[in-house]
């Protein structure tokens, strides 16, 4: 691969070593996360190609997809060769994935247990750096009729109406809630208004016949629920 006079560009190399060209030959699976950030990006800079620039990028996170898709646009433009466009770009990519994931979960409409419960929120609020509070409704067979998203912010008697969510139950017909949140901090300790806000809604709803099923606390890779630790 030859210097140009400024960006090393993906179609000035060898056929064999563009990520495109191979993608097309050998399949998608057979391109490395490096590989796949330089088909988004296409050209590097004066000094190195895509190819070198994007691994330098993917170095300054262990090479973890997870950890380049919390990363600023800014960020990212720090990287020479890396303008708005290219930045946006990565983080474009990124968040389809992560969507993909979410509409993937959400074929999985029936709860089955705590994790099946985390393996369809924590793609929504998992990794999220603020807190939000969803409530799942099930019917009489534990299959998701709605996830709501009920409020964001810190999770008091005040940012929780439970009108609100008694009234939804009520309307789609819903036997069954799960409560869920995220905690951006990653710890899994229910705080003392979490705990609060769990006995509420629990004694609320069982006045109209319909059953608080667990409340998970959920991190960026763990969670916890109220069910398992008998809490409910």
């Amino acid at each position: 691969m030859k210097k140009g006079n400024s960006f090393f560009s993906i179609k000035s190399w060898s056929i064999e070593d563009r990520p495109r060209e191979k993608l097309l030959v050998k399949g998608i699976s057979s391109l490395s996360k490096t590989e796949l950030v330089a088909i988004l990006i296409g050209s590097g800079n004066k000094d190195e190609s895509a190819v070198d620039l994007s691994k330098r990028i993917l170095a300054s996170v262990d090479f973890s997809l997870h950890e380049l898709g919390k990363l600023t646009v800014k960020k990212i433009m720090k990287f020479k060769g890396i303008g708005e466009a290219k930045a946006i770009t990565i983080l474009a990519a990124l968040e389809l994935g992560r969507r993909r994931r979410s509409e993937r979960a959400l074929v999985k409409k029936t709860i089955h247990s705590s994790r099946s419960v985390f393996e369809l929120m924590q793609p929504i609020i998992g990794e999220l750096f603020h807190e939000e509070f969803w409530v799942i409704y099930l019917n009489s067979s534990n299959k998701v009729l709605k996830k709501y998203f009920l409020s964001k912010g810190g999770i008091t008697s005040t940012s929780v109406d439970l009108r609100l969510i008694l009234k939804s139950a009520l309307q789609l017909g819903a036997v069954g809630l799960v409560l869920t949140h995220n905690h951006p901090s990653g710890s899994l300790v229910p705080s003392i208004a979490d705990k609060n806000i769990t006995k509420k809604i629990k004694e609320a709803a069982e006045l109209l016949d319909i059953k608080v099923v667990d409340h998970l606390i959920i991190t960026e890779n763990s969670y916890f629920s109220f069910a398992d630790k008998s809490l409910l």
